[in-house]
């Protein structure tokens, strides 16, 4: 016999094939527990963004949540705390990094504003380390705090599948915990990808989940990819006075628009970081002092080069989290070639009552703002009585690389394939900040552009900006794109005097044209 342990909701989403659940359906409920082992309404399978955002939604409307997170710990030994990638190794650090790479250019221009600095500066990477890693620990202690306020169950233990209703925990000392639920959300996001045909990849090279919790500098570093996580890595290492090469094997930022990754790319040659385009690594070798060396393929001559560096840095992707959450038990199915998980409209797999969101879901933006939202959506159709579906059209993000890359929409790439070259237009700017002219720094990168329909109102498809500050830019503009802006009612907007973000408004030429874009004058 099944007994009911949810109550019935006309409003049930059923994923494919949504609709009213049938006899059937109603009967599909988890099996009569075992005495002690804890039912919820809700179980979410990752402490991350995403995770801990549909889990605290759904206690805030009364459910009973549990949350059930483990990190596995890197190849290099490093783990961390609960938040997922965002907190612990990515967005946050990162940002914090980027941060301490523009003040040592700061540090650098202070003289031409007056101040009496001692050049060069020097640069303690331990020092800031530990701060950026004391941070993240409060934001770890935070979440759990926050779980704890909502009263959400938080276990540290690794989950895998028994059936579609039932998870086994397994804590680091392996004891076990059965867990049964109505509803489970598996949101345990990603990690970083390791070559699997280069010989002592894996043996010295790190990743994005070691480079932040490093307690001394990685001295000289080669880079590996052309992804932003590639791009902003190198960039804070150039920024922080370390001797730094990126390998790119064929472009950089895939899926982002070219013009703008090209410009991103240039600005970054140009402020020494060496770039190694067309390039294969083949193989890593420890050297007798310590240090590695790389040899690589230039395909570009079909030659074979080697190099030296203390540290080599993998950012050549990512791959979801579903290893050992035995989802062929649940049921669950995976894109093949991916392997992350198929989802709906509404977040639902192939099984009625699991879910999936974030990074771990096939296609959606790897972004954790769009988890987010995704999560607390969720919960809010689940529980709520809400039907809002998450609209992943026209989601903003920053290229935290040393001159910022913020977009928002199409690239002009995605544009002209979608509507043809001749109904497109392209309005854009090369501009100068005004604080680059007193530090005399070189802007030939500063550039914006807006792809629009080329019929009046002329809507804005896509919005793009490199210079500083670009995520604050980027973030008043998108609101005004996801409310589907013109480009007549962004020229007859008044700009704030001065600041980058008013060139957006002032926006008159366009590609089509052929004038000088370059903005002359206040």
């Amino acid at each position: 016999m099944w007994p009911a342990l949810i109550a019935d909701l006309g409003d049930t989403v059923q994923g494919f094939g949504a609709g009213q659940p049938s006899a059937g359906d109603r009967e599909d409920r988890p099996p009569a527990m075992e005495a002690g082992q804890p039912t919820y309404d809700l179980l979410v399978i990752g402490g991350g963004s995403g995770g801990l955002a549909c889990a605290k939604e759904a206690a805030q409307l009364g459910r009973k949540v549990a949350v059930l997170d483990y990190v596995e710990p890197s190849p290099r030994g490093t783990r961390w705390g609960l938040g997922g990638t965002c907190v612990n190794v990515g967005c946050i650090p990162k940002k914090l990094m980027h941060q301490a790479a523009l003040l040592g250019g700061a540090i650098r221009d202070a003289g031409r504003y007056g101040w009496e600095v001692a050049q060069p500066a020097r640069h303690d990477w331990s020092k800031m380390a530990e701060a950026i890693q004391n941070h993240v620990r409060s934001l770890n202690w935070g979440h759990r705090v926050q779980l704890q306020e909502r009263k959400v169950k938080y276990l540290n233990v690794k989950a895998r599948f028994i059936d579609k209703h039932t998870v086994l925990g397994v804590s680091k000392d392996k004891k076990e915990t059965l867990l049964s639920a109505d509803h489970i959300v598996i949101a345990t996001g990603g990690r970083p990808r390791y070559p699997t045909l280069i010989q002592g990849a894996s043996e010295y090279g790190i990743t994005s989940d070691d480079i932040f919790w490093l307690k001394e500098s990685p001295g000289k570093t080669l880079v590996v990819g052309a992804s932003y996580v590639a791009l902003e890595c190198a960039g804070f290492l150039t920024g922080l006075g370390l001797d730094t090469t990126i390998m790119i094997r064929s472009i950089p930022l895939r899926g982002f628009d070219q013009q703008m990754a090209s410009l991103v790319t240039d600005h970054m040659a140009s402020h020494g970081t060496r770039i190694l385009r067309g390039c294969t690594p083949s193989r890593v070798a420890r050297l007798p002092d310590g240090r590695l060396q790389v040899t690589w393929e230039d395909r570009t001559c079909g030659k074979e080069d080697s190099g030296v560096f203390n540290t080599v840095l993998w950012a050549i992707g990512r791959v979801p989290e579903t290893r050992g959450l035995n989802l062929e038990g649940a049921g669950v199915e995976t894109n093949p070639e991916s392997q992350k998980i198929l989802v709906d409209a509404r977040d639902t797999t192939s099984v009625p009552h699991i879910y999936a969101i974030g990074d771990v879901a096939e296609g959606r933006p790897e972004l954790t703002p769009t988890a987010i939202m995704a999560g607390k959506l969720l919960a809010q159709r689940l529980f709520g009585g809400s039907s809002d579906l998450m609209d992943y059209s026209n989601v903003p993000t920053t290229v935290f690389t040393p001159l910022e890359y913020g977009c928002v929409g199409l690239s002009e790439e995605e544009a002209v394939a979608r509507h043809g070259q001749e109904q497109i237009e392209v309005y854009h700017a090369y501009y100068k900040p005004l604080e680059f002219t007193v530090a005399e720094q070189d802007a030939s990168q500063c550039y914006i552009k807006m792809v629009c329909l080329r019929q009046p109102p002329q809507p804005v498809l896509g919005l793009h900006f490199l210079g500083p500050n670009a995520g604050e830019v980027t973030q008043g503009f998108a609101l005004g794109i996801k409310c589907g802006a013109s480009y007549e009612q962004v020229i007859r907007t008044v700009g704030i005097h001065p600041t980058c973000a008013e060139e957006m408004v002032k926006l008159r030429i366009s590609k089509r044209s052929g004038l000088d874009p370059t903005v002359t004058g206040c």
